[in-house]
């Protein structure tokens, strides 16, 4: 079964009969219920990673926050999900600087928001508004952040990223990851790493394997799972890691 169509400048992504648009920021859109799904924003990353001593820039909030507010600009979401660790931790609310806590009262205060909870923040701050939820179910769709492979589910929690070959050389981008019957977000957070799409943990939620939807420049781009390569390297077998 095809599991996406492809024209010069965008990508479809079918999933339990609904027609969605990875997009290359990261996000989902689901244009006939005007739903935009993000995951794994991980806010406040940086001010965390500081505070152990490891002294990491301090902007992945605002550039987080700025690709969400460009896509809420653009597209004017009725719904946005948020799937789950959206902040870092459990004192990323008391971290955030007061512009920053303007920024995401505007966008909570602009739609529904939805937050889901996460394994990184069960409870999202509820000074910065919105509404919280374990899961979100919405006509054939269910929203959660660890994946099951639960048919008609969109996730996030793994953070997938695709290796691929080309011109003499390998690239590894973020990705979406999907069979057609159940999808796994991308991390959005400027700081989030990524696991290969290869790696076991993938096998328990697509035990067929899964196409990755693989997120470039401008557009996103659909990559088989036979052109897939681990990270060890093409046919090594090796260890994946992050």
């Amino acid at each position: 079964m095809s599991l996406a169509q492809a024209s010069p400048k965008q990508t479809w992504l079918h999933l339990a009969g609904e027609m969605l648009t990875p997009l290359p920021e990261g996000a989902l859109w689901w244009a006939d219920r005007r739903v935009l799904v993000v995951s794994d924003l991980h806010l406040e990353k940086g001010s965390n990673f500081a505070a152990a001593g490891q002294m990491l820039p301090p902007y992945d909030t605002g550039a987080t926050l700025s690709r969400v507010e460009a896509l809420c600009a653009g597209l004017k979401p009725d719904t946005v999900i948020s799937l789950g660790d959206s902040f870092h931790d459990r004192r990323s609310g008391s971290r955030l600087p007061l512009p920053y806590a303007e920024r995401i009262r505007a966008l909570t205060g602009a739609q529904d928001w939805v937050w889901v909870e996460g394994n990184h923040d069960p409870d999202p701050p509820a000074h910065l508004g919105g509404r919280a939820a374990k899961l979100l179910r919405l006509g054939p769709l269910v929203f959660r952040h660890e994946p099951t492979g639960e048919v008609g589910e969109i996730a996030g929690h793994l953070h997938p990223v695709a290796r691929v070959s080309g011109r003499g050389r390998s690239v590894r981008r973020r990705c979406f990851a999907s069979d057609g019957a159940r999808l796994v977000m991308p991390a959005m957070g400027a700081f989030a790493g990524g696991l290969n799409v290869l790696h076991e943990a993938f096998r328990l939620v697509f035990p067929e394997g899964c196409m990755a939807f693989a997120i470039g420049e401008a557009r996103v781009y659909g990559v088989p799972q036979k052109s897939l390569l681990p990270d060890g390297g093409a046919g090594s077998g090796g260890r994946w890691k992050l």
